[in-house]
């Protein structure tokens, strides 16, 4: 299991810590990550795609919120990149 953590650069800095695990296939996969230090465990992961620098995951949350977290693979850093909240979602970033 790995754990990274990162900041995001902006006017509110985004504190974005990831733990991932890898699967049967070898596929690396997002177990849980943290925002702000609010913990989100990772019901679903749906998809991710790599460039030759970044990755990109996409999961599901425990309350149905839909997060794309984004990985600086030569800074080891994270951010939250997008997150779309399910209907009668209440959870704050």
């Amino acid at each position: 299991m790995r754990r990274l953590s990162a900041e995001k650069n902006s006017e509110r800095v985004m504190q974005v810590q990831v733990e991932t695990f890898v699967d049967d296939g070898g596929v690396e996969k997002i177990r849980r990550f943290y925002l702000n230090g609010r913990q989100v465990e990772v019901v679903e992961n749906l998809d991710q795609w790599h460039g030759a620098d970044y990755r990109y995951f996409k999961v599901r949350g425990g309350e149905g919120d839909v997060y794309i977290l984004y990985l600086d693979v030569h800074r080891t850093q994270w951010a939250l990149y997008q997150r779309s909240q399910s209907p009668g979602s209440r959870a704050a970033l």
